[in-house]
C-alpha cells in the first residue's frame, strides 16, 4: 500500500476539520446544552422520534435499496435470505454484534441479534454486502486469490449502507423523519471517517517519535491524544480531562496501522455508490469487477478499476463535501422545526 494513501487521508480531513466543529456546534444548539462533553455525542439530536421494522420489512427495505446493484446481485440477496444464511435473533449463548463469514465451496452465512431498530437495518445490510462479496469472490477467483484483504472489505459493506441511506432520504415521509435520517448519517460519518482518521493520526505520531528514538510513555501518549481531540473536536465541545486515557482502551491499536482502511474504506464505498446512482449500468459493471476480484491484484488496483483513486485525496474530499451538505441541510431543517 503506497505511503501516500496514508497521508492523503490525514491531509484531507485535516483540511475539512471547520466542518467537523460546525457538527459540534450544531449538536450543542440542538441539545440545548450551556456545554457540550464527549458523552453528549451519543444522544440523538431529533427526539421523540423512532423507527421500527420488522425483520420482513428490513429484508424488503434492503431489496429495494439495492435494487441499483442490478438483477444478478439481488438476485444472490434473495437467495441468502430465502435460504437462512442469516442467524437473525439474539438466542441464548449466542454472542453480540454481527459478523459475515464464509469459505472457499460454501455460501457465506451471516450473524446479528436483530431488534427491530434503523440501526439493525443498516447492519442487515453491512453484512449482506460482506457476504456478496465473499460469494462473489470465490464464485470468480481460484481459491488462492478469493480471501480479499481488509482495505476492500469495508468498501463493499459500506457501499450498501450509502445506498440504503441514499434510498431513505428519497422515501423520508417528512421532515423530521429526513432530519432523523440526517442525524443518523452525520453521526456514523463522525464515528467512522473523522475518528478513525484522529485515531490513524495518533499512530502515525507515536510510530514517528519511536523511529526518532525517543522514549513513549502513558503521559505522552495522554498529551497526543488530547491534543488531537483538541484540533479535531475544536472549541464546541469540553475537553474533558479523561479523554487523555481514551487509546488505552482502543483494541485496535494492537494492529498497527489497521484503523485508517475504515476512513478510506468509508470515503471509497460513499464515491462508488454516488458513481452508481448517477451514473448506471458502467459504473455498476466496473463495481462488480471489484467485487468479484478477490485479492487478484493489489487492493489500490482493484478499486481503480472499479472507479476510485484512492492514491489522491478526490475521493475523501467528495465525501467531506456530502457530509458538509448534510450537515447544512440539517440545520436548515431543524430551524424550520424550530
Amino acid at each position: 500500500m503506497p505511503t501516500e494513501v496514508y497521508t492523503n487521508l490525514i491531509e484531507a480531513v485535516h483540511k475539512n476539520l471547520p466542518a467537523l466543529h460546525k457538527y459540534v456546534n450544531l449538536r450543542k444548539k440542538l441539545l440545548g446544552l450551556d456545554e457540550l462533553h464527549f458523552w453528549d455525542l451519543y444522544t440523538p439530536m431529533i427526539e421523540n422520534f423512532e423507527m421500527k421494522f420488522t425483520y420482513k420489512e428490513a429484508c424488503e427495505l434492503m431489496y429495494k435499496a439495492l435494487a441499483p446493484m442490478g438483477e444478478d446481485y439481488l438476485a444472490i440477496v434473495r437467495e441468502g435470505i430465502d435460504n437462512r444464511w442469516v442467524d437473525v435473533y439474539e438466542n441464548s449463548g449466542k454472542r453480540s454484534g454481527a459478523y459475515s463469514a464464509g469459505g472457499y465451496g460454501m455460501h457465506p452465512v451471516i450473524l446479528m441479534n436483530f431488534q427491530g431498530t434503523l440501526n439493525d437495518v443498516f447492519t442487515l445490510v453491512h453484512e449482506m454486502g460482506h457476504s456478496i462479496h465473499t460469494y462473489l469472490s470465490c464464485h470468480n477467483q481460484p481459491s488462492c486469490y478469493s480471501d480479499y484483504v481488509i482495505f476492500v472489505a469495508e468498501v463493499a459493506s459500506t457501499c450498501n449502507e450509502a445506498l440504503l441511506m441514499q434510498y431513505l432520504l428519497d422515501h423520508a415521509k417528512d421532515k423530521k423523519e429526513r432530519a432523523y435520517l440526517l442525524n443518523h448519517f452525520l453521526e456514523q460519518f463522525r464515528a467512522t471517517l473523522y475518528r478513525q482518521c484522529m485515531f490513524a493520526e495518533f499512530e502515525l505520531k507515536v510510530g514517528e517519535l519511536n523511529a526518532a528514538g525517543q522514549g513513549i510513555t502513558a503521559d505522552t501518549l495522554c498529551e497526543i491524544y488530547r491534543k488531537l481531540n483538541e484540533d479535531y473536536f475544536g472549541e464546541g465541545i469540553v475537553i474533558d480531562e479523561e479523554i487523555a486515557l481514551e487509546w488505552a482502551r482502543i483494541p485496535h491499536f494492537y494492529y498497527q496501522y489497521y484503523v485508517y482502511q475504515y476512513a478510506t474504506g468509508y470515503a471509497a464505498a460513499i464515491a462508488l455508490s454516488q458513481k452508481i446512482l448517477n451514473e448506471g449500468k458502467p459504473a455498476l459493471e466496473n463495481y462488480l469487477g471489484f467485487l468479484k476480484g478477490g485479492c487478484s491484484k493489489p487492493p489500490i488496483d482493484l478499486l481503480l478499476g472499479a472507479g476510485v483513486n484512492m492514491a489522491s485525496t478526490d475521493p475523501i474530499e467528495s465525501a467531506l463535501k456530502l457530509f458538509d451538505s448534510f450537515l447544512d441541510e440539517m440545520d436548515e431543517l431543524m430551524s424550520e422545526e424550530g
